[in-house]
C-alpha cells in the first residue's frame, strides 16, 4: 500500500532557499494539515464521489480561504507565492480539495473584493474566510465553455430588480454554496450578480457519474425568472474582461495545483520501485525507471521554477494572463504525464486507490480542461507572440 506519511518534496535545486521563512511555515503548516486529516480519508471520499463537509471549519482555522484577502475582510493578507504554495500541498492531496479551497479564494471571494460593493465585502468576505458561507462561480454554460462570452444567462432590469434566466454547468460547489457569483448578459453587457441559497427559481443540482474529481462537488446551476435587488449586483463586474480577470486568479493557483499532484506521484513511485524488486534487484536499479525518474524530477523541478517566478512577478504587479496561460498550460500537463508515468511504474498496484497516482492521474483529466483548455491556452500564448489571434 501506498505511503504518504513519509513525503518528501523533491528539490534537486534546492529551490527551499528561494522562500521566504514565512512562505515555507506556511507550506509546511498546510502539508501536514494534509498528511493528517486529508490523506488518511481521501481514498474513501474518492471512492464514494463525497467531499468531506465536516473539515471545512478545520480548512478555515488552517487560513487557505482567500489566504490574500486583507486582513481587514477576513483574509490572512499573505503573498502570492504563499497562496501557490498553499494550493501545491492541497492539491497533494486531492484536486477536488484544492478546487473547493481555490474557488473560494480566487472565484468568489476575489470578485467581490475587486468588483463588490463596500456592503457585499463587509457581509461575505468574513463569513468566506471563516467557511461559515460557501461560495461558487457560475460563468460556464452548456454549450458556451471556452467561448464565454457567448454566453446565453441574461439579467433584464425591473425597476429596482433584475430578473435572471439561463443554466450554468460545470460548477464547482454550487450544491452546497450560499452565495452564487453569476454571469449574465444584460443589454448592456455582461455583470456580474451575488445570488443567494434559497432564491426563488434558483437550484443547483449535483453533477453525479464522474470518473473524475469524484471527491468534489460539481453542480448545475439552474435560473428560472430569479429576482434579485440591484444591490445584489456587483458593481464593479462590468465586460467580459471581469470573470476573465476572476479566472486569471484561479488560474495562477492551478499552475501551483499540479505540480502538488505531480510531487506527490514522484514520491511514491520512487519509494515504490526502491522496494519492488524485480529479477532478483529493485525495479529503481534498471536503466529505463531511472531514465523516468531523471526525465520527470528535470520536468517537475522546471515546472516548479516557472511557477515559482510567475508568483513572484505576481507580488511586484507584473503578471499578465499569457505568463498564467504559460503556468497552468505547462504544470497541469506535467502533472498529468508524471501521474501516467507513475502509475506505469506502480504496474497493476497503480489502479489501485491504496496508491494515489491513479487518483491523481484521474483527477488532472479534469484539471487539465478546466479554466481554460491546454489547447485554449495554447492559443493565448500563440496570440501574445505573434500579435494573430488563432482562435477567432
Amino acid at each position: 500500500m501506498g505511503s504518504f506519511a513519509n513525503f518528501r518534496q523533491l528539490d534537486y535545486l534546492g529551490l527551499d532557499d528561494q522562500l521566504s521563512e514565512d512562505e515555507r511555515m506556511v507550506r509546511d503548516a498546510v502539508r501536514s494539515w494534509v498528511t493528517e486529516r486529508y490523506l488518511p480519508i481521501a481514498m474513501e471520499h474518492f471512492e464514494a464521489a463525497t467531499f468531506p463537509m465536516e473539515l471545512v471549519p478545520e480548512l478555515a482555522e488552517l487560513g487557505v480561504f482567500g489566504p490574500t484577502t486583507p486582513p481587514e475582510y477576513g483574509g490572512a493578507g499573505v503573498n502570492n507565492v504563499t497562496y501557490g504554495l498553499i494550493c501545491q500541498e492541497l492539491e497533494r492531496g486531492d484536486s477536488g480539495l484544492r478546487s473547493f479551497v481555490s474557488v473560494q479564494g480566487s472565484l468568489v471571494m476575489w470578485p467581490i473584493l475587486a468588483y463588490g460593493s463596500e456592503e457585499q465585502k463587509r457581509r461575505w468576505l468574513p463569513q468566506l474566510a471563516a467557511g461559515k458561507a460557501i461560495g461558487c462561480f457560475g460563468l460556464t454554460e452548456p454549450d458556451f465553455g471556452s467561448n464565454p462570452g457567448g454566453m446565453l444567462t441574461t439579467a433584464v432590469k425591473k425597476g429596482d430588480e433584475w430578473v435572471l434566466n439561463g443554466r450554468k454547468m460545470w460548477i464547482t460547489n454550487g450544491t452546497c454554496s450560499q452565495v452564487a457569483v453569476v454571469w449574465a448578459r444584460t443589454p448592456d453587457g455582461i455583470r456580474g450578480f451575488l445570488v443567494e441559497e434559497g432564491t426563488r427559481g434558483f437550484s443547483a443540482p449535483e453533477q453525479k457519474h464522474k470518473f473524475s474529481l469524484r471527491a468534489s462537488i460539481t453542480s448545475e446551476l439552474v435560473l428560472q425568472d430569479v429576482v434579485v435587488k440591484d444591490s445584489a449586483r456587483m458593481p464593479g463586474a462590468i465586460g467580459l474582461k471581469a470573470p476573465l480577470n476572476c479566472l486569471t486568479q484561479a488560474r495562477y493557483g492551478i499552475a501551483w495545483g499540479g505540480l502538488g499532484a505531480a510531487y506527490a506521484c514522484f514520491d511514491e513511485a520512487l519509494a515504490y520501485a526502491k522496494s519492488r524488486i524485480v529479477f532478483d534487484k529493485p525495479l529503481a536499479g534498471f536503466q529505463i525507471p531511472q531514465k523516468k525518474f531523471a526525465d520527470m524530477a528535470t520536468d517537475i523541478t522546471l515546472g516548479h521554477l516557472l511557477a515559482l517566478r510567475v508568483g513572484r512577478l505576481k507580488d511586484d504587479g507584473k503578471l499578465t494572463p499569457s505568463h498564467v496561460s504559460m503556468a497552468k498550460r505547462n504544470n497541469v500537463m506535467l502533472g498529468l504525464e508524471v501521474a501516467r508515468t507513475c502509475r506505469d511504474i506502480l504496474g497493476a498496484n497503480g489502479i489501485s486507490l491504496e496508491y494515489q497516482v491513479g487518483r491523481h492521474l484521474c483527477n488532472l483529466e479534469s484539471v487539465v480542461t478546466y479554466e481554460g483548455t491546454h489547447d485554449i491556452h495554447t492559443l493565448a500564448i500563440g496570440q501574445e507572440l505573434t500579435g494573430l489571434p488563432a482562435y477567432r
